[in-house]
């Protein structure tokens, strides 16, 4: 068969519904109440989600950014604070912290991970740091026995940013067991889903009740008079919204464990095409949800990599290019951002400056698919390669 005439692959759908996501709706309309303060969805979600996630203190926000930026004001970041992020990452990582008045400081990753470098990190500490960001770049947890033991040296928090890590674990424990803040997205491409839509779990009782006066305009939810015991927004999520969520907690045990069996075999097919180098699975994560199948073509300039990206798609592959550096994006130097040049940045964060253009993904829907698709996919990845 001619190389352009392999039909296009079709994977399975997202986001995945059905009479549970329904049934869901149908109740939080019928209850009467569709705000959190006299309805029982988000209630009830918070619950089920911090159960899933190895701890009690759980808060949903509106979405992943307000509960990065709630976490943070929780840890007690704000001007004339600092905090650590990864070079690589989306852009909501460093502006949550930017927002709340603090610097963020880029430091580079480890090239094969595509996770925060935890010397790079200990390397950027200052009088002035406040918290270490580590991002669970595509499901791959970060070194968090590295980091963890760098917090408690340092006296550094850690806030995750687990947009990408719904169901993580690493040996083991999960992300809430791990005795950091972390922060999850329910953006419509992620690992579960209402649209949009977020949440914050937290270490103990004392900073979820602090996050449930800030998220809500400082308002206790007993409050009948206006007493607004803190400064704070309104980053409550709904009702309908938190029943959609619920049922796709429910579908999430089941698509992780068919990605996690699909991803040893496309890593390895993929890791067969001359040139290419799948993201690497560190042995300690022990639950990887696999947000994005991710793949290097190393000392592929970005240019080619947009070039193939494009082709990808016209095959039939939802196919993105890789986050830009954070330093590399005019939104980063538009407030709290450090006192160096890009030039700076990018010498010190040379993995990044290699890894930002030399990257590929492939949203998650690819792996909910068959062994079939799997050599499917490497087919077309192997032969859009060789025309570039």
């Amino acid at each position: 068969m001619a190389q352009n005439s392999r039909p296009k692959p079709e994977f399975p759908a997202w986001p995945q519904f059905g009479e549970e996501e329904r049934t869901g709706l149908v109740r939080a309309l019928e209850q009467g109440q569709w705000w959190r303060i006299g309805g029982s969805e988000v209630d009830t979600f918070e619950q089920e989600f911090g159960a899933y996630h190895g701890t009690p203190h759980a808060l949903a926000v509106t979405n992943g950014t307000h509960a990065l930026e709630l976490a943070l004001q929780v840890l007690g970041v704000g001007p004339g604070t600092e905090v650590i992020v990864p070079a690589f990452t989306f852009i909501s990582s460093s502006q949550a912290a930017q927002r709340l008045g603090a610097v963020a400081v880029p430091v580079d990753i480890d090239p094969d991970t595509l996770n925060i470098d935890p010397a790079s990190a200990a390397n950027a500490i200052t009088p002035r740091t406040a918290a270490i960001m580590p991002v669970h770049m595509a499901g791959q947890m970060c070194d968090m026995d590295a980091l963890g033991k760098l917090s408690a040296d340092s006296g550094v928090p850690l806030i995750q940013d687990a947009a990408h890590a719904h169901g993580a674990e690493w040996n083991g424990r999960k992300v809430g067991e791990l005795g950091s803040v972390a922060a999850f997205s329910f953006q419509n491409g992620k690992l579960m889903t209402a649209g949009e839509g977020g949440l914050v779990t937290f270490v103990d009782a004392g900073q979820r009740e602090e996050a449930f006066l800030r998220h809500s305009c400082g308002r206790p939810s007993t409050d009948r008079y206006y007493f607004h015991k803190t400064s704070g927004s309104n980053f409550r999520m709904n009702e309908f919204s938190a029943s959609v969520l619920r049922a796709q907690l429910g579908r999430l045990a089941g698509q992780i464990d068919i990605r996690e069996r699909n991803w040893p075999l496309l890593s390895g097919l993929l890791a067969g095409i001359d040139g290419v180098q799948p993201q690497t699975v560190d042995s300690r994560a022990t639950r990887n949800p696999h947000y994005m199948a991710m793949f290097r073509v190393p000392g592929l300039a970005a240019e080619r990599r947009n070039r193939l990206v494009d082709a990808l798609i016209e095959r039939g592959l939802p196919a993105f290019a890789a986050f830009r550096a954070i330093y590399r994006s005019d939104g980063f130097w538009e407030t709290g951002a450090p006192r160096e040049s890009v030039e700076s940045i990018a010498a010190r964060c040379p993995h990044t400056e290699a890894v930002h253009e030399d990257t590929v993904w492939l949203h998650h829907r690819t792996l909910l698919g068959t062994e079939e698709h799997m050599h499917q996919i490497a087919g077309i990845v192997s032969e859009t390669l060789a025309t570039l």
